[in-house]
């Protein structure tokens, strides 16, 4: 029998959107998913040349559990470096994918009960992971009127005396909001007041960005030992497949995430860790190319999204995906579709229009949608026309 740990969990929405672009494509439809949080770029030359050094040079056996020494050396340098801020390599927890040291930090650090407050729209796995920590999210939205970023006495309202965590995401996936310095600050004057709640800085979209660098709440002395940073090589070097991401924060943390990911999967890729290491230490002139396409194409959905009568949307600052507020259409219809809800909306966009999006309700957020601009110029053009096109038939 199935346990109810896992009857009580939702499959994930991006993956399941992506499934259903990719069962029509093999129909022989042409599908444009835009349902995908992954980079359309390739691995940059140099960080390929490494793993395959690293083949060459034998690195085939078990690692290190939290990670290869030379590769926590080189997390600790790029965040003093790009970040300001000091950790020592015993501080950092290496594992497969940003996303499970998410898990490993939920897992070690709530217990039955606890709250955890989660700004809103948020990334479809966070409530899924307090689920599995059977704690409990607290949701706190904040609209397309605030670009998507809660303000303090959003944050003081939320804390019990069951609040734990604070899971904060910037820039955001899925709105592409980005705390700056001073709001940051803001939300740190208000936890300074409850020690009990650790937060957890979620920054693997960190380098794509459009406002010229991104701030992190543990920049805030009193909270960097209250601070788990989150980050990975996934996004900003193109590396989803690699599954390379890890955890900075307090020893007591980082030992408790080991000790946990030792039980569970042990160390990370041996071949995918050198070629992590590689990246960190590397030129980064490929991330700054990346980021550029990315701001580009940003602003070339936004302003296509203006022609699509209905929607609301506003300027994203990071990531690569634009949010609309998509309630307009709810109670339209053409032939036999009716449009009920966002999801109606979405599976209507995928059926007539053969672009895949994500459901907002699936992020927090019903009444939304997300597109992913992570694809080529010529494809957000053609299914932003093709949206235009069968939005204006909904009546």
């Amino acid at each position: 029998m199935i346990s109810n740990r896992i009857k009580n969990l939702s499959p994930s929405a991006t993956l399941a959107m992506s499934q259903k672009s990719a069962e029509l494509k093999a129909a022989g439809i042409d599908v444009i998913n835009m349902s995908v949080g992954e980079p359309d770029f390739d691995t940059p030359d140099f960080i390929k040349e490494a793993a395959k050094k690293a083949i060459d040079d034998n690195f085939s056996r078990y690692t290190p559990v939290a990670g290869y020494l030379s590769l926590r050396k080189a997390i600790c340098n790029k965040l003093e470096k790009e970040n300001g801020l000091s950790y020592s390599p015993d501080q950092i927890v290496v594992g497969n994918g940003a996303k499970q040291e998410l898990a490993n930090v939920i897992l070690s650090l709530i217990n039955p009960g606890d709250e955890v407050i989660i700004p809103t729209p948020a990334w479809v796995s966070y409530v899924e992971m307090v689920k599995l920590a059977e704690g409990k999210s607290v949701l706190v939205p904040a609209g397309l009127e605030n670009d998507f970023k809660i303000t303090p006495s959003q944050l003081e309202a939320a804390i019990t005396p069951k609040s734990r965590m604070l899971l904060l995401n910037s820039p955001c996936n899925p709105t592409g909001s980005v705390y700056t310095k001073d709001e940051l600050k803001a939300l740190a004057e208000v936890l300074k007041k409850y020690p009990d709640i650790t937060v957890m800085s979620d920054e693997i979209y960190e380098h794509i960005n459009f406002v010229g660098g991104v701030s992190s709440i543990a920049d805030n002395d009193w909270m960097k030992d209250r601070t788990v940073i989150i980050n990975g090589v996934s996004k900003a070097y193109a590396m989803t497949g690699w599954r390379v991401g890890y955890l900075a924060g307090p020893l007591d943390v980082a030992k408790a995430c080991n000790k946990l990911q030792g039980q569970y999967t042990s160390g990370a890729s041996s071949i995918a860790q050198k070629a992590a290491e590689a990246a960190y230490e590397g030129p980064q002139t490929c991330v700054e190319d990346m980021r550029k396409a990315f701001e580009r194409r940003r602003d070339l959905i936004v302003e296509l999204a203006k022609d699509i009568e209905g929607w609301k949307v506003n300027k994203p600052e990071g990531a690569f995906y634009l949010f609309p507020d998509v309630t307009s259409f709810i109670g339209k219809k053409y032939g036999d579709y009716e449009i009920k809800s966002s999801g109606d909306y979405t599976m209507y966009l995928l059926q007539e229009a053969h672009v895949a999006c994500v459901d907002g309700e699936a992020f927090c957020a019903p009444g939304y949608m997300r597109l992913s601009y992570a694809t080529s110029d010529d494809n957000i053009r053609e299914a932003m026309r093709r949206i235009r096109e069968a939005s204006s038939k909904l009546k």
